[in-house]
């Protein structure tokens, strides 16, 4: 019990902010409320998360791949969940929201520089739909390291419109490696190359060839998920392939082709020239480079997994709690069961909508309607949340709020100490309510520490990017995304359940949920004061 002294005026109007409390009894002039959050999340427990990541994470499902048999597996367990919980479908007869999507592979694409052979892979790679179309191309321009900030400018007097554009990954350090311009935007640079193509798009490029000189070591790492098919929203189709712009990486060989046609001869003499601020000596090659695309397509459908709780007297407004449950299968023989990514997010939302379905039953359900949702095909790139996003089967003018839940089932090395934390990502990009409405919950009820070090605009991870809820966030949608952290079995074959911390993930769980009810029931929604970044 929560009991607020007071006289019954004052304590009306209490009771209208009061953090997750519901029914009155007066006595002798004291207020109280009974707190049925608490009743509610302590059905959240480590057992039950623990016995559904047991089967979800198990190697019956594969590793949970888009669109393959794993994944409809996975699907069709968490439908029969909710089912069992007696809420209702979403449309009266299923619990799936199906989406089109479209899986390619390339097979034997090549890349001719002048007369030379490269191959896919071997010699140079592109992610998806990185690139759209064959390439014909008979000119490229250096830029340098492709960065164009205060600190470091390589276009100036460089115009790249309509032009193919070759640049060095990283940025430009002395002989002992450390950069040449103490800049933390400079570091943003180096490590995000998106910050490169983007700015290029800005500039009117077509396209631009990055040179990764870590090509060995990286491509180990990625080879995998380049063998198997990339895979894009169907509807994606319907943009103008030949207006988009092309990304291709390349191997320190390949790049050395290129410049031997040139004044520059190879990367070592041209990175020597930049880092002594010398001009680059031959700016625009005139060389054919043709890349010959050859791939398989195939069609077929995803599914996003809905569990609607519809409220009260403010059923029309919606909070949302998101969590993907794909993963990225199967390697050869190896199954990536993706125990902490993001089994661990899929088990506690199934674990928050029961908490909700109960309260509805027993008769304290919420006011605001709840959407527990889990979405596939965020492994390849977010396509099930930006489907829903872009096909909201609830206006998201309504939605007040989406609760994301990716990977908070272990701890990192910078916790190594304690595994009671959690990163918070967005909770304030958009709402100061919502990152008070967080704060509070946690001191109330879980008392978790709060770590913001990803929620710097400056991180160069860019998390707030990378998870669901950023396709939530893009429309205006206030949210926040809980994380542990990244650690040695992410995206490995080793993140099995046998390693997770089901104490913290029963916490972390409760604290969604926490955090959820107050959104359900408060008077009003939370305010949106802060400018959205995706309307610039």
């Amino acid at each position: 019990m929560l009991r607020i002294r007071g006289l019954l005026g004052v304590s009306t109007l209490l009771l209208s902010t009061a953090i997750y409390s519901q029914g009155i009894e007066e006595d002798d002039g004291i207020v109280e409320m009974e707190d049925y959050s608490i009743e509610y999340a302590a059905t959240i427990n480590a057992s039950e998360l623990r016995d559904h990541l047991m089967i979800i994470a198990s190697d019956e499902f594969e590793g949970r791949e888009t669109g393959m048999p794993g994944q409809k597996k996975a699907a069709e367990y968490i439908a029969n969940y909710f089912e069992g919980l007696q809420i209702a479908p979403y449309n009266g007869m299923t619990y799936f929201q199906e989406y089109p999507l479209k899986r390619e592979m390339f097979t034997s694409t090549t890349c001719k520089v002048g007369s030379e052979e490269f191959k896919f892979i071997k010699d140079f790679y592109f992610f998806g739909s990185g690139v759209s179309r064959d390439l014909n191309i008979s000119e490229i321009t250096i830029a340098g390291y492709g960065i164009g900030s205060e600190d470091w400018n390589d276009y100036t007097n460089l115009d790249v419109t309509n032009k193919f554009v070759l640049i060095l990954s990283g940025a430009p350090t002395d002989k002992k490696g450390n950069f040449l311009v103490e800049s933390t935007e400079l570091e943003m640079w180096a490590a995000d190359w998106r910050l490169k193509t983007e700015d290029l798009k800005s500039r009117g490029a077509k396209g631009a060839f990055i040179i990764n000189e870590e090509y060995e070591s990286y491509m180990s790492r990625v080879k995998y998920y380049l063998e198997n098919p990339g895979m894009s929203l169907l509807e994606d189709e319907e943009t103008n392939e030949a207006e988009s712009f092309q990304t291709v990486f390349i191997s320190p060989d390949m790049a050395n082709v290129i410049l031997n046609n040139s004044k520059n001869k190879n990367i070592k003499k041209l990175k020597k020239r930049l880092n002594n601020r010398k001009s680059i000596k031959e700016r625009t090659i005139g060389l054919n480079i043709d890349l010959d695309r050859e791939n398989k397509i195939e069609n077929f459908t995803g599914e996003n997994v809905l569990a609607f709780i519809e409220g009260t007297d403010l059923k029309e407004e919606v909070v949302v709690v998101t969590a993907h449950y794909d993963h990225i299968g199967k390697k050869g023989d190896e199954i990536n069961n993706g125990a902490d990514d993001d089994g661990s997010g899929t088990v506690s939302a199934l674990e928050i909508a029961e908490a909700f379905q109960m309260a509805k039953l027993q008769g304290h359900g919420p006011r605001r309607s709840v959407l527990v949702m889990t979405v596939s095909g965020e492994e390849k790139g977010l396509l099930g949340s930006r489907y829903y996003s872009d096909h909201p089967i609830y206006p998201l003018e309504n939605t007040v709020a989406n609760l994301n839940i990716d990977m908070i089932g272990r701890m990192d090395e910078a916790h190594k100490d304690s595994a009671d934390y959690i990163y918070l990502i967005g909770s304030d990009k958009l709402s100061t309510d919502l990152h008070e409405i967080s704060e509070i919950a946690n001191s109330e009820y879980i008392n978790l520490a709060l770590d913001y070090t990803y929620n710097d605009p400056d991180d160069p991870n860019k998390f707030y990017y990378r998870s669901d809820h950023y396709n939530f966030a893009k429309h205006g949608i206030p949210v926040i995304f809980y994380f542990s952290g990244v650690h040695e079995d992410y995206h490995r074959p080793t993140d099995t359940p046998d390693k997770i911390l089901y104490d913290k993930l029963e916490k972390v769980a409760r604290l969604v949920f926490h955090t959820a009810w107050e959104l359900a029931n408060r008077d009003d929604a939370p305010v949106v004061d802060k400018e959205n970044e995706f309307d610039n």
